[in-house]
């Protein structure tokens, strides 16, 4: 995915940004995020956001199911512009996040709409906005290991594919796609974010992939594509 005009510039991203904390839900740097934002505060957030640099952080909460108005978040979010938009006849709004950056979140700033806002430290994540390095081998993205595994993987969990579409996919936005969509735990959707390097991502997709084959089916994954 070619850099934008659009999108900001390392150095003009922001040292605060609103946060959206969704448990299971991951953002990565040039990934695609549908979302369906419903709640008051979160319509709020957008508004905002649309008025200024439609820049929203990604987050998850380390206990989701505490009930807290505002539960602590993992330090790491990745920050997505709002690149599609659209209102519904019943008061919602389906956005797209076009994931950007990786980010630190620091202390958290008051607001007067609801939501919440971080700090945010994009020092140790400026080669997110870089990509892969083709020409030096790509993302290392070993593809006998994932085909081996992820044909299983789909069944299991009722993922359809496009086998032919897979195998046209670049290596960089194959990993980012298939971290994003499959069901893995929020522990790994966080650690898959955390990954310090593209290549280093591509390794943990696969082993995921292949723990997850390899461990005796429990029952059927609820569904996923639900998003506040």
């Amino acid at each position: 995915m070619s850099q934008s005009p659009f999108f900001p510039t390392f150095d003009r991203l922001s040292p605060s940004i609103p946060i959206f904390p969704l448990a299971g839900v991951l953002l990565l740097p040039r990934g695609l995020l549908p979302l369906n934002i419903f709640e008051p505060r979160y319509i709020a957030m957008v508004d905002d956001a649309l008025s200024s640099d439609r820049m929203i952080g990604m987050v998850q909460p380390t206990t989701p199911d505490s009930g807290a108005a505002a539960p602590e978040i993992y330090p790491l979010g990745c920050a997505g512009r709002i690149t599609s938009f659209d209102e519904t006849d019943d008061g919602r709004y389906l956005i797209t996040l076009t994931g950007i950056c990786r980010f630190h979140a620091g202390a958290e700033l008051a607001t007067t709409r609801g939501y919440r806002r971080v700090e945010s430290d994009w020092s140790a994540f400026r080669d997110d906005m870089k990509g892969c390095d083709m020409e030096g081998g790509g993302c290392g993205l070993d593809r006998a290991r994932l085909d081996a595994a992820l044909g299983v993987y789909f069944r299991r969990h009722g993922i359809s594919a496009n086998w032919e579409a897979i195998k046209d996919t670049p290596d960089e936005r194959l990993v980012t796609s298939l971290a994003m969509i499959c069901p893995f735990d929020p522990p790994e959707k966080q650690a898959l974010l955390e990954a310090p390097t593209p290549a280093d991502r591509a390794e943990l997709v696969v082993s995921l992939i292949e723990m997850a084959v390899l461990t005796p089916e429990s029952g059927p994954e609820p569904g996923g594509e639900s998003r506040h």
